[in-house]
């Protein structure tokens, strides 16, 4: 094996789960995404500002397969982490925010004012017997202006340590997301 000498394929990757888009566009289908080869995934949310009232609304589920199978929510997210500005600029604190667990997170009645960085962990021990892979969908937020938003998973605690251009399809067995 090539060496390791950063990050990535040694201590985490990333996946795509919703590719850069107007949130303002309809409802987002999250990428699926197997967690067998890895111990958990941070999902990573990336938010523009909008107008008010078109708040964010996440949506995580638990499947069967990589295409078809079975799906459930994932009632699983208690605590989630934000940064949330006007705009951001790295001068902000992560704040936690806490709730009953749920598939869905509760944003505040001013998330779409902001630039927000939301961030959550899915640990592979987390999923019903017999489900493989997450996604996480997005909700419409409106239609007030345009509101970009991207989600990327980051998986981590790998279960095979490569160089990047080794890693593993987070797919699994390989086809493609439908």
């Amino acid at each position: 094996m090539a060496s390791l000498t950063g990050g990535l394929g040694r201590v985490c990757d990333f996946s795509v789960g919703v590719s850069p888009v107007d949130t303002q566009t309809g409802n987002m289908t999250g990428k699926r995404f197997c967690m067998q080869d890895c111990g958990g995934v941070m999902i990573v949310v990336f938010k523009a500002a909008g107008i008010a009232h078109d708040d964010y609304s996440l949506h995580l589920t638990e499947h069967t397969a990589y295409t078809g199978g079975t799906s459930a929510d994932l009632a699983i997210i208690t605590k989630y982490w934000q940064k949330k500005e006007t705009a951001l600029d790295g001068d902000e604190a992560w704040v936690a925010v806490t709730q009953v667990a749920s598939h869905a997170n509760t944003a505040d009645a001013t998330s779409a004012e902001a630039e927000m960085i939301i961030v959550f962990d899915v640990r592979a021990d987390q999923l019903s017997d017999g489900y493989t892979h997450i996604s996480m969908d997005w909700t419409d937020t409106g239609a007030a202006g345009t509101q970009p938003g991207c989600i990327l998973y980051a998986p981590y605690d790998l279960k095979v340590q490569r160089i990047p251009s080794n890693m593993p399809n987070w797919l699994r067995p390989g086809a493609a997301n439908a």
